[in-house]
């Protein structure tokens, strides 16, 4: 951030009086702008035995598979986030059961909430995705699978799966995680 977004003057980076950690300031009009995480909100869909996927058309990642999800917009609740993704990225209404998986990634300012939800009728490729398509645990594209978060739910799901207890999992994915998981390039 270069500019203040209220009146235009040059902002700096340093710590406000009464604060703990350095935020972008306008001495001009005396703004701090406070920037906070982004939140992905997404759903695992499931069909009977089989998990929808959306074989992502945009980047970043594009051509990998992932779980329908995107970022939150404002004046929608997490579950209204999910389900507006999954429609936009896969033309799939759902029945959202639950928050599944809670996933922070600090490194890169977000977080992801990804809900249980079973599919309530069919599914396409929106505008976002090349392809979308169900997938029986040993058809999981594990090596085309566009983010680490999305690995994740998968395989707690496929864990869980098999008593039918679906608990929340909350973890975090750190610049090493990500890098061990994308490779040094």
């Amino acid at each position: 951030m270069n500019f203040c977004s209220h009146c235009g003057h040059t902002v700096r980076f340093a710590i406000p009086d009464g604060d703990d950690r350095p935020r972008y300031l306008c001495d001009e009009c005396g703004t701090i702008h406070y920037q906070n995480p982004r939140i992905v909100a997404g759903t695992l869909p499931v069909s009977g035995s089989r998990v929808l996927l959306c074989r992502r058309a945009i980047p970043p990642r594009q051509g990998f598979w992932t779980l329908p999800a995107g970022f939150m917009e404002n004046a929608e609740t997490t579950v209204e986030a999910a389900a507006r993704e999954t429609l936009e990225e896969a033309c799939a209404e759902v029945c959202i059961h639950g928050l599944y998986t809670l996933i922070n990634l600090p490194h890169i300012n977000q977080v992801y909430m990804i809900f249980r939800a079973d599919l309530a009728g069919g599914f396409g490729a929106g505008p976002e995705s090349l392809e979308v398509a169900l997938f029986e645990e040993h058809e999981i594209p594990w090596d085309e699978l566009a983010f680490p978060t999305i690995e994740r739910t998968l395989r707690h799901f496929y864990a869980d799966r098999g008593d039918g207890h679906f608990p929340l999992h909350i973890s975090d994915i750190t610049a090493v995680d990500r890098e061990r998981y994308f490779g040094s390039a």
